[in-house]
């Protein structure tokens, strides 16, 4: 799997999901600062998965129209020690979530 981790996201959360995906970041891609729209269409060209904890994306984006699964990660900030225990959860998903798939952790 390919997974595009968003930029309110820390770099180092790929780190500790990455179990033999390519994960890349919004910034290493190049498309920081993008508005929501935009990101996930140049997404879906590229990635199987995006990672977000933006829990107003869905409200914002009419995902099912767009080629790429999406994981909605809910916690109470976007700091790695508050993340880390959703890090089984999300190899569990990506490893088996499906385009168009909208999942939240």
């Amino acid at each position: 799997m390919k997974v595009l981790l968003d930029e309110c996201l820390p770099k180092k959360l790929k780190r500790e999901i990455s179990d033999g995906h390519t994960i890349v970041t919004v910034p290493e891609q190049g498309w920081a600062s993008k508005k929501n729209g935009e990101l996930l269409r140049l997404a879906a060209g590229e990635f199987d998965v995006f990672i977000t904890i933006d829990n107003n994306l869905s409200a914002q984006q009419n995902l099912t129209k767009i080629d790429l699964a999406v994981i909605v990660l809910s916690a109470p900030n976007n700091r790695l020690e508050t993340l880390k225990p959703l890090v089984p959860r999300i190899k569990e998903v990506i490893a088996s979530i499906k385009v168009g798939e909208i999942v939240y952790i």
